[in-house]
């Protein structure tokens, strides 16, 4: 038989895909799940893999690695898809992704299949991920192969060989959890003018149900990347988990948005990434206090970028590499600690401090100080910024006379 190693997440399109492989094609199919932090969603998610179909499965912990390795990688980038993102379901792909050729290896399979549809994003980036890591090995991707239409087809087939799903046609929805976020799409959410139920949210509070009164908290950095949480040092899924119960209980990290896909079409989705979204904002407070002007601009201009290529698939590629070593060449001074206030919904910046600030009272200062800055320069400075403008302008009026 024809071995192949399933990306398995318990849900509705990855249980019919087991079974399908194994009855339509024959197929040894070997399960692998990779906890990223899905919580009670993985609760007996093994027996129910042997129960489907699986001849092994393999339930790998991945969750301190996705966060130090991606979460945070991204982040010291400040990483945000079209202004708004913050990546949480594009950045798991890939390290999925790079396990599961790691587990074809040691099985000797000679396939791999994923459940993501021929229609979004998930698709290409497991796929460029093979291309890049395992080149020789099969893809199969049913979702482009069966005959199946609907979810409402997926459902049908499962009653029909026993096996239990999360979704019905009530509730029709998919959602996506791991470490940094949970995102919510299709079903009623395909409709952008509806509101979302409140009782879809899972890590979150809404802003409205919140404490009234704000939650401080000080994170520290090292080179970018938050290593403590009011001055306890923490391993990174560990912090990155404290970060979501701060930023869930006081309603911080919810948006909605219409987002571009890398296939084409626009598509609604509702996330929450509470941790998340509080480092982001605690990360660009550390790097205004400690980044050299002209490198936080050129940074920056790279960040839609950036973004891009880890939402459309390409973490495994040269020129993400080189993006790589530029943000860590960026972030070697960013160190210290910035303090935030959380009140319901908002995130807000209340200090920093660094070893490596760039900061300088004397020469900030609006008091008299003529020590360390002569306000006579600036007349030069001025003129000659100017001069190409005085110089277009006469040339114009000229031409116009």
């Amino acid at each position: 038989m024809e071995k192949v190693v399933l990306a398995y997440s318990g849900g509705l399109d990855t249980s019919i895909i087991l079974k399908w492989l194994q009855k339509e094609r024959g197929m040894d199919v070997i399960a692998y799940v990779a906890d990223l932090g899905q919580g009670e969603e993985l609760d007996g998610i093994r027996r129910k893999a042997l129960r489907t179909g699986a001849s092994k499965v393999y339930v790998e912990d991945l969750r301190e690695e996705f966060a130090r390795d991606f979460v945070f990688a991204a982040l010291k980038a400040n990483a945000i898809y079209e202004g708004t993102y913050l990546l949480g379901t594009s950045i798991a792909r890939p390290l999925i992704a790079k396990r599961q050729v790691e587990i074809a290896r040691k099985e000797k399979a000679n396939a791999v299949a994923h459940g993501a549809t021929g229609k979004g994003n998930d698709q290409v980036r497991f796929e460029l991920t093979f291309a890049a890591l395992g080149p020789d090995l099969k893809v199969i991707a049913p979702w482009r192969e069966w005959n199946f239409g609907a979810r409402a087809d997926l459902i049908e087939y499962a009653k029909r060989h026993g096996i239990p799903v999360p979704v019905t046609k009530e509730k029709p929805y998919s959602s996506d959890r791991n470490l940094l976020h949970i995102s919510f799409e299709g079903g009623i959410l395909e409709d952008p003018g509806r509101e979302p139920d409140e009782d879809m949210f899972v890590l979150s509070v809404s802003p409205e149900k919140a404490p009234d009164r704000p939650t401080y908290v000080s994170i520290g950095f090292e080179k970018g990347v938050p290593v403590s949480v009011d001055g306890k040092k923490l391993a990174s899924a560990k912090l990155l988990a404290r970060m979501n119960e701060l930023g869930g209980g006081n309603g911080i990290g919810r948006i909605d948005i219409v987002e571009n896909r890398y296939v084409g079409m626009k598509c609604r989705g509702v996330y929450e990434t509470p941790g998340g979204t509080i480092l982001h904002i605690a990360h660009r407070a550390m790097e205004s206090l400690t980044m050299d002007r002209e490198v936080m601009h050129l940074r920056d201009s790279l960040i839609p970028y950036f973004s891009s290529l880890v939402y459309n698939g390409f973490w495994y590629s040269p020129e993400m590499r080189m993006l790589m070593a530029a943000v860590e060449e960026s972030q070697k001074n960013v160190t210290g600690t910035v303090r935030v206030k959380l009140y319901k919904g908002n995130c807000i910046v209340v200090g920093r401090s660094s070893p490596c600030s760039l900061y300088s009272p004397a020469h900030a200062t609006f008091e008299a100080s003529g020590a360390v800055y002569n306000q006579a320069d600036a007349t030069g400075f001025i003129r000659l910024n100017g001069l190409r403008l005085r110089i277009e302008a006469m040339l114009r009026k000229g031409r116009r006379g």
